[in-house]
Parts: C-alpha cells; sequence; structure tokens
C-alpha cells in the first residue's frame, strides 16, 4: 500500500447539542458565521413528498449573480462602500483555487480578505501576515483590509486605492449575494456585466432506507448508540446513492449502516446548490422546527450546509486552506423534542471550528 494511503490526513470535527429553545442556543450564531456555502442536503425519515412549507422556504432561497472581470478595486467606490457598511453583502471570487491563485472575498463584518501568492503579495504593498498554511517557505499571504473604517479621501483609504488600482489591479469573476435580497444588488451591478442565477433544487425519494436509530440525549455515543463520526459517514453514503446494506457480490469492500438501526419505509432527500446565505439556512432551520413540531412519523431531520472549497475563510474569519479536499461543513439534526446535534467538520487545513 502507498505510504500516503497508509496515512489518513488530520480532520477536525467538534460536536455540541443543544435545544432550539434555550436562549443560549448557538444554533443561529454559528449558522451566521459561515458566511460561504455552496450545497445543502435535506434528509426527512419517513417522508415521501416535500412538505409545502419547506418547499416554499427553499424555492424562495436569494438569488445570487455571477459577475465577470470584477475589479476589487471597485469596493472602495462610495456607493459599493455604503453597500458593505450597511452589512449583510457577501462577495467571492468565482473559479478561482485557493491553494494556486489569488482568491478574494468580503464578509458581512465589512473585511475585504485577500488571499494571495508571493509575487503579487509583494507588488501589492498592503501589510498583510503569513497564511497559516504555507509549506516551509512562505508562499501565500493573508491581507485583510476593513472596509467599514475606511473613509474617502484619507490617507489610508489613498493607499489601499493606489495599491487595488495601481500597483496590483486585480480583477476576478464574482459571486454576489445578500442578505437583503437581489434587489439590494441591482443598482450597484448596472455597470457590470452579470447574469442572475437561482439556487438550483432536486429531491428523491430513497425506498426501504436503512437509518441509525438515534437518542437525542446520546450525541457521542457513549450508551452504544450511533456515534457522531458513524452517523456523518452514514449520512454521506446515502447522499452519494451507497448501498448501506453490507451486501459482498464482487465487490473488495462494503459498507453496513451503523447499529443499533431500523428500517423506513421511505425517505426524502433534498439539495440546493449555489451560493446560499447564512440568512436563508436560518429560514430553513426555523421551518424544519415548525415541521417537527406537527404529529409525524419521523423523530428527526437532518440538514447539513456544505462550505465553499476555494473560499478563503470557513466560520467567521479563520482561515480556510485546501489540502486535498477544501472540505468545511456543518449538520444539524433535529429532533422532536427541540433538541438539536450540531456538527462542525473541517480539514486539514483549517482552524477548529468555533
Amino acid at each position: 500500500m502507498s505510504p500516503e494511503l497508509e496515512q489518513c490526513p488530520r480532520s477536525l470535527l467538534v460536536c455540541e447539542k443543544g435545544n432550539f429553545k434555550n436562549e443560549k442556543s448557538r444554533h443561529e450564531s454559528q449558522a451566521l458565521k459561515h458566511s460561504f456555502n455552496c450545497r445543502i442536503s435535506l434528509l426527512i425519515p419517513e417522508c415521501g413528498r416535500l412538505p409545502v412549507m419547506l418547499e416554499k422556504v427553499l424555492s424562495n432561497f436569494s438569488s445570487y449573480f455571477h459577475v465577470q472581470d470584477f475589479p476589487v478595486s471597485t469596493f472602495l467606490e462610495e456607493k459599493w462602500l455604503d453597500a458593505v457598511k450597511k452589512g449583510g453583502f457577501y462577495a467571492l471570487s468565482s473559479k478561482t483555487r485557493i491553494d494556486e491563485d489569488n482568491v478574494v472575498a468580503v464578509l458581512p463584518s465589512g473585511q475585504l480578505i485577500l488571499s494571495l501568492d508571493k509575487d503579487t503579495y509583494e507588488q501589492l504593498g498592503l501589510e498583510g501576515r503569513p497564511s497559516q498554511y504555507s509549506h516551509r517557505k512562505t508562499v501565500r499571504h493573508i491581507v485583510t483590509v476593513d472596509l467599514k473604517s475606511l473613509v474617502l479621501g484619507t490617507k489610508k483609504y489613498q493607499r489601499v486605492l493606489l495599491c487595488l488600482k495601481e500597483r496590483v489591479p486585480l480583477k476576478t469573476d464574482f459571486l454576489f449575494t445578500a442578505a437583503g435580497g437581489a434587489v439590494s444588488l441591482l443598482d450597484l451591478l448596472s455597470k457590470q456585466l452579470y447574469e442572475e442565477c437561482r439556487p438550483a433544487l432536486h429531491c428523491r425519494t430513497l425506498q426501504d432506507l436503512l437509518c441509525p436509530s438515534l437518542i437525542p440525549s446520546d450525541l457521542k455515543g457513549e450508551s452504544g448508540s450511533v456515534t457522531p463520526t458513524q452517523f456523518l459517514e452514514w449520512l454521506g453514503a446515502v447522499s452519494l446513492s451507497i448501498s448501506c446494506d453490507n451486501q459482498a457480490t464482487s465487490f473488495l469492500s462494503t459498507y453496513a449502516c451503523p447499529e443499533p438501526q431500523s428500517s423506513v419505509s421511505q425517505a426524502l432527500l433534498c439539495t440546493v446548490t449555489g451560493l446560499i446565505s447564512p440568512q436563508d439556512v436560518c429560514k430553513l432551520l426555523t421551518e424544519i422546527r415548525r415541521y417537527l413540531d406537527e404529529p409525524k412519523l419521523t423523530s428527526w431531520v437532518s440538514l447539513t450546509v456544505h462550505g465553499c472549497a476555494d473560499s478563503p475563510v470557513s466560520w467567521g474569519s479563520a482561515e480556510h486552506g485546501f489540502h486535498k479536499g477544501g472540505e468545511n461543513f456543518y449538520n444539524f439534526v433535529c429532533f422532536q423534542n427541540q433538541d438539536y446535534w450540531l456538527h462542525m467538520a473541517t480539514g486539514a487545513k483549517d482552524a477548529c471550528p468555533p
């Protein structure tokens, strides 16, 4: 066996449990910290058709915009600064790779994040810090500009403008979205070449599905129940249509649903792809809670939110790196009694989730 295959890459999985009704619950704040989401998966056991209210929320996710050849210095124009200072603005460079290219993002906090290769950083002239995930020699730098603190005409503003407009006129495709919806961005994009996009919804019904038996009070699997790692592995297998019945035929390896387990006659798996705002995720969580409040056959619902693999950040402003898969995601398991499990996972080149 190859030495690379013998060594599993480091990964991080943070787990916590709580109750949605608890005033100290962190479910909403944690979702809002995860700014750039490219895919969500919703699994509802004992359900064959998407409930009307859940379908309404999923179908009304905010539009996002794909903008071509957008100069980074444009963020310093007065109308763009005003929009950023209002909050709830998200921008992420498109088709850029975090381990090879210059990657740019604007967070709802107003921070402009530049993840730059060595040559670009040295030419730019703005102060930054070495990437946490450089090799023996520093090959990438992270530059952070607080757009909310910039005031037109000041020396600081003029210096940042000089660097981004003349020294290194960075230009790239971007994905934009905003908590205020598409309307709040249309005026800003009037001089840009853009395409308005809608998140794509796809649902499929799974028949005779083996599911782990979950106990709300036992997150860690200490009493013989399913562990977080086992549950997430099973969830990934279901999402990828991998058989979980352990039937060995001509295959060298098999996978079985973890025990204890039970069989459900059907389950609904819905996926949404696109740039999905954290606010839309919070709306969906609220509707899942309402769904579970009504008498249903299922005792739990799973919601998984996948972060963009090439985003320069994961949670908040914590640096994100690619390594092998660029994974950074979180999962809520919502129970009928309003308890929840929250799993937060990242790969080898990420800070520990908050």
